[in-house]
């Protein structure tokens, strides 16, 4: 884990700004969000997010926003760190990745949660079981089946039952692209929390979808397990779309084959880790 006196830095690989994170990074962020009373966004950036924001403005500005972008992707870990970026396991960082660690925050501070996103149902399911093994925290809820159009009817009312609700973390879950649409266009007229985009965290939780083991993740085999769930939905994005991040992968070819030495690398703020994740 890395220590509260490190500096969290954020490089380019593939193209795309991404934060050389932990998970106790991650709630160091949501952390301070949530005691102070602001706001912040936590992104993920994976093969899948790249090959969408190359033709999807409102992902770009998405990215743009964020405040911190996690690494879902063990390929672009293992680039980065080929391509002499400092990358590690530990950065490979996602829901799964600081779930327990998020939950017992929530559980021992009491935050409200509120989850958003999956088929009518899922969600409520996903709360009732998260309230049982993580007393004290408070779950509010809204499907991802609604009219998300600009100036909607539906959009507004879910808007402001979130700001009613006065989540210390809102949970996003409606896949990519949805999720960071979504959050990019209703960002500023949320008041508190740290906004997350979860993809699949609610049919996880509900016991909908089997999350692959981690240990497939850290082996750089969970797109294999997930093909393999799911063939006729992910066969595009695993087997196809990859190929045309050809160019990206020779930019950085040739940007680390003719690097000058000592570069200064741009850098975040500092976010201080919270005591007790520290200890944990």
């Amino acid at each position: 884990m890395a220590r509260a006196t490190e500096t969290v830095r954020r490089v380019e690989i593939l193209g795309a700004a991404v934060d050389l994170v932990t998970a106790q990074d991650v709630m160091a962020l949501i952390d301070q969000a949530a005691c102070s009373g602001g706001k912040a966004v936590v992104a993920n950036q994976n093969l899948h997010s790249l090959y969408l924001s190359r033709n999807d403005g409102e992902m770009a500005a998405f990215y743009k926003r964020a405040d911190l972008i996690e690494i879902d992707s063990m390929p672009m870990v293992l680039w980065g760190r080929l391509m002499g970026l400092g990358t590690r396991t530990a950065h490979r960082c996602t829901y799964l990745d600081w779930r327990d660690a998020f939950w017992a925050m929530a559980s021992a501070k009491g935050w409200r949660v509120f989850c958003l996103g999956a088929e009518p149902g899922v969600a409520d399911e996903a709360a009732l079981r998260l309230k049982r093994e993580w007393p004290g925290v408070e779950i509010a809820c809204h499907h991802g089946f609604f009219d998300q159009s600009d100036g909607s009817a539906e959009n507004a009312a879910i808007v402001q039952q979130i700001n009613a609700f006065r989540p210390h973390a809102l949970l996003v879950g409606m896949g990519m692209p949805l999720q960071e649409h979504w959050i990019a266009r209703h960002f500023e007229s949320l008041v508190s929390g740290a906004v997350l985009s979860v993809g699949a965290a609610f049919d996880y939780e509900a016991g909908i979808q089997s999350a692959a083991p981690r240990v497939f993740g850290r082996l750089c085999l969970e797109w294999l397990y997930r093909l393999a769930c799911d063939p006729r939905r992910l066969a595009r994005r695993y087997l196809f779309e990859p190929w045309s991040l050809a160019p990206a992968v020779l930019a950085d070819v040739i940007r680390y084959l003719f690097r000058r030495p000592g570069a200064p690398r741009t850098e975040l703020p500092h976010y201080a880790c919270p005591p007790d994740i520290a200890a944990a």
